[in-house]
């Protein structure tokens, strides 16, 4: 179900008109600085960092062994499988550095912002809505 959701999501973002998609196009790395701006003054508020990594665990599952040709199938059964889990855990970070990082992801989405300002226009002069 939460593929369906997420398939539809996707479809519904392409779906935009003409003006959105040129706009959408023309502002994707200030949209990212933003993100990771976001990122980075949580990372500060909250005084560390948090990592995403993926482990993998054991778990029980059924097995379906193939047969030989000419043979019965063999019955199912049930055998361990690893299985990867992502997770997160908190990571220490330097909060001067961070800071730093902050400082100059700001004047970066300053410069970004200047730049999409004509982009942006053209966008609209090209496909009114």
């Amino acid at each position: 179900m939460k593929r369906l959701a997420l398939t539809l999501c996707a479809l519904l973002a392409a779906c935009g008109t003409p003006q959105e998609q040129c706009i959408n196009r023309s502002t994707r790395d200030l949209r990212t600085v933003d993100r990771l701006i976001a990122e980075t003054e949580t990372n500060l508020d909250r005084g560390y960092a948090l990592e995403t990594i993926t482990v993998y665990e054991m778990e029980w599952d059924w097995c379906h062994s193939h047969s030989k040709p000419g043979e019965p199938p063999r019955p199912p059964h049930m055998c361990l499988d690893r299985e990867p889990v992502t997770k997160t855990r908190p990571k220490a970070i330097d909060l001067r550095e961070e800071a730093r990082k902050l400082e100059s992801l700001q004047a970066k989405r300053r410069e970004l912002a200047r730049e999409a300002q004509p982009l942006i226009a053209q966008c609209k002069a090209v496909y009114p809505e």
